[in-house]
């Protein structure tokens, strides 16, 4: 049997013949490919973010009758759903046409006035800048507060200060605060640490994930009244109390607008709302509705993983939404504090401002470097970087250095001698690597603990803690307090060193939560594989931490050994290899349609794979490119379980040995089987910890999990995993997406196949989407570079 080349077009007369060898997962073959997010354009848009549909009950919402998908009008990626349901985890900005037709001749956004004309009058960056200087004020009082020690937790917002609060609450004793958004890592009660195997997911950890605090039936009642006046459905008033808060009745009153800031909910259906309620008193340059669009805009491409957004991207967005003035309505959005203003690069070391030097650039269009963007972002996301960034500078400066060359020599390769030595001397340390490299760690963690210390290995989720042995823990259960050692008398984790692996899948708001958890001189090895996909929220910690070089960054010298680690290596580096695997690791199963695709997806792992690998059905995960479509994770689910465990469904569409995927919060997806149901919920088993989803939740947080999407798989590996990629996610593809499901196998990797030759061009030339932060400049303002 001959290996296809590179060149091979799935579907053609040679690959016609091994067919039928497929079946019996005999042709071994090579492949290859990378992409990002996969978007499905035949699939069901969802919301970008509603991950599993797990965040919020607003996914699909009627408003005058229409389904609200909660994707931005001429917004969403290439392709509709596919990733863009994890998260939307890699996107562009996603809300702007070329921010390049947006700016001036000189690269200064907004369209600044070129050199000649700028003695006549003031351009639209000295506006801008002039309009920011209030906050900037406020900005430096904050940093003015930066320079004493960082108490854990004092500086967050949002999800990350939420789940501290919780975790703070907990151990006290208390009650967890209501909360009305979903945690990044769901908190469960306050326990003595036990092994995961026995440690119950309680009910109160899944109802915490719905994101839908109790809340008083009239003011229910009283936005009941509202949404009914405005012509939009009752069935809203929940969410939109929980959302806006007990007086959302009289809130919504005054600003209809507010609507927007519940999930789902579009910018075309609030301006009707509004139009309901006050006529002719509103329009399409009404304040109001421009002060929600540009939180609307920031909210969605924080679900595309973006922390801020910049001046023009923002404007040109308010343009498409009809609004008159742009400019003049992000000036008022500024002024209402609805976003705040960062111009990052024009900082020096000291804190100190260049707004002078920024103007005198723009007045005489000769500036030395290249402009440096006005971005606006959202209060949540702003002070989670600069928290971050300033806990992440408090470990570089108060870690005492240390000789541990005698347990280096210990080690059990050259690169994880090279870690041993670079953690001795710094409190913060990159490490990348693939699957074989998750053992260097692992060994310095053994290494450390020889000398007196106290180690602490952490996982993205369950399946990444198993891999990892005995002793590991997952983020989020360290976060919560159960699992790993507690926290001291200060609240910060009672331990010398935090290895944390899977580190791209930390959005920022995680991280930092992790971060300001470490008490001082604790340090902190980041280690994780670059080339997968980003994290489900918000933000690139990972990557930007990589970029800033404020640290030493360790590359694993391990391979990961076999014709799987051989192919996925050069998919890393943008080449799609032809690799010989003699023991049928690497199998093309070529189809032609979406039907066929379904069908070769059920035969590989109900009979192929097992027959002739050697793997059973239950250890073999499918992975395609998005949840909706004639070939997402609904379609494949549906013909697997027809296929490997039929049932009536009787436990809310579940029974016993179903293969699900439970998301307790955006982002973090445990896989397990259906155990039984009873008054208190659904019942699983998740890798070995028993879950109870109450049975209010189970429609949103809990799906049939034969098959996911790649985000979704991330930081997971099963003995063998068939990836599909049907032909209308082709134009979706990109290096990071496939070179992530590729790698989800150990020991067997078949590829459904119909994308043609889109496979190669991914791999070749489509890197990972861009997404705007604000971490790397703030980490490279604090930090001197110490490599």
């Amino acid at each position: 049997m001959t290996v296809p080349s590179r060149g091979t077009t799935p579907g053609s007369p040679a690959e016609d013949r091994d067919t039928a060898v497929a079946e019996e997962a005999g042709s071994p073959s090579a492949t290859g490919g990378d992409g990002a997010a996969v978007n499905d354009p035949a699939s069901d848009a969802e919301p970008a973010g509603s991950e599993d549909g797990a965040a919020s009950a607003g996914d699909a919402v009627a408003v005058d009758g229409d389904a609200v998908s909660g994707a931005p009008d001429g917004a969403t990626p290439p392709g509709g759903e596919g990733e863009a349901e994890d998260a939307a985890a890699s996107a562009g900005d996603g809300v702007t046409p070329d921010e390049d037709a947006e700016a001036g001749e000189d690269g200064a956004p907004g369209g600044a006035t070129p050199a000649g004309d700028a003695a006549a009058q003031p351009s639209e960056a000295e506006a801008e800048i002039a309009a920011q200087r209030e906050l900037r004020e406020r900005i430096a009082r904050r940093k003015a507060e930066k320079e004493g020690p960082i108490p854990a937790g004092a500086k967050l917002s949002g999800q990350a200060a939420d789940l501290l609060a919780a975790v703070r609450a907990m151990e006290g004793g208390r009650a967890a605060p209501a909360r009305p958004v979903a945690p990044a890592a769901a908190p469960e009660p306050a326990a003595p640490a036990v092994p995961a195997q026995n440690r119950p997911l309680a009910p109160e950890s899944a109802r915490a994930a719905s994101g839908a605090p109790a809340t008083a039936p009239e003011a229910v009642a009283a936005v009941a009244a509202v949404l009914a006046e405005g012509g939009a459905p009752g069935t809203l008033a929940p969410q939109v109390t929980a959302t806006l808060g007990e007086r959302a009745g009289d809130a919504l009153r005054q600003d209809p607008w507010l609507l927007l800031s519940v999930p789902g909910v579009r910018p075309e259906q609030a301006d009707g709302f509004a139009r309901a309620l006050l006529g002719d008193a509103c329009g399409p340059g009404d304040e109001r509705r421009s002060a929600a669009l540009v939180g609307w805009l920031l909210e969605r491409a924080a679900l595309q993983g973006h922390t801020a957004l910049t001046f023009p991207a923002v404007r040109a967005a308010l343009a498409e939404r009809s609004v008159p003035d742009p400019d003049q309505a992000l000036q008022h959005a500024i002024a209402e504090g609805a976003v705040l203003v960062f111009q990052d690069g024009v900082e020096d070391a000291d804190g100190d401002t260049e707004d002078e030097t920024a103007e005198d650039e723009d007045a005489g269009g000769a500036a030395d470097g290249p402009a440096v963007p006005v971005l606006l972002g959202l209060d949540r996301y702003a002070l989670a970087e600069e928290s971050l960034a300033d806990g992440l500078a408090r470990l570089v400066k108060t870690v005492q250095g240390a000789s541990w060359d005698e347990a280096a020599a210990q080690a059990p390769s050259p690169s994880a001698a090279e870690l041993i030595r670079a953690v001795a001397g710094h409190g913060l340390v990159v490490h990348t690597g693939g699957e074989a490299a998750r053992a260097e760690p692992v060994a310095l963690a053994e290494a450390v603990r020889t000398l007196g210390l106290r180690p602490v290995v952490a996982a993205h989720n369950e399946n990444g803690r198993r891999r990892l042995g005995p002793g590991a823990v997952t983020v989020a259960g360290l976060l919560s307090g159960t699992e790993g050692p507690g926290r001291d008398a200060d609240g910060a984790l009672d331990l010398d060193l935090l290895v944390v692996l899977d580190a791209p899948q930390l959005d920022v708001e995680t991280a930092t939560v992790l971060v300001e958890s470490l008490p001082d001189s604790a340090r902190l090895v980041l280690s994780g594989d670059p080339g997968v996909l980003w994290s489900a929220g918000a933000g690139r910690v990972f990557a930007d931490l990589l970029a800033a070089r404020v640290c030493p960054q360790i590359a694993s010298r391990t391979p990961d050994p076999g014709p799987l680690g051989e192919l996925v290596s050069g998919i890393g580096i943008g080449e799609l290899n032809q690799v010989e695997a003699p023991g049928k690791e690497i199998v093309i199963v070529p189809v032609r349609d979406a039907g066929e695709a379904v069908h070769r997806t059920v035969q590989l792992v109900a009979d192929s794979v097992p027959r002739a690998i050697g793997v059973p059905s239950g250890q073999t995960q499918v992975i395609t490119v998005g949840h909706g479509g004639a070939v997402g994770t609904r379609a494949l689910n549906t013909a697997l379980k027809e296929r490997l465990n039929p049932g009536p469904g009787r436990f809310g569409g579940f029974d016993p040995d179903d293969r699900v995927a439970y998301v307790p919060a955006p982002g973090r997806t445990l896989t397990g089987s259906v155990v039984s149901a009873d008054a208190e919920g659904l019942r699983l088993d998740c890798d070995g910890v028993p879950v109870v989803v109450p049975r209010e939740l189970v429609e949103s947080v809990v799906r049939h999990g034969w098959a996911l999407t790649a985000h979704q798989a991330a930081g997971m590996r099963w003995p063998a995993a068939v990836v599909v990629l049907p032909g209308d996610a082709a134009q979706g593809l990109n290096r990071p997406w496939v070179y992530t499901a590729f790698g989800r196998g150990e020991r067997h990797l078949s590829v459904v196949h119909g994308v043609d030759q889109a496979l190669a061009h991914a791999v070749a030339g489509v890197p990972a989407a861009e997404r705007t932060t604000r971490l790397r400049t703030l980490l490279e303002v604090l930090l001197t570079p110490a490599v």
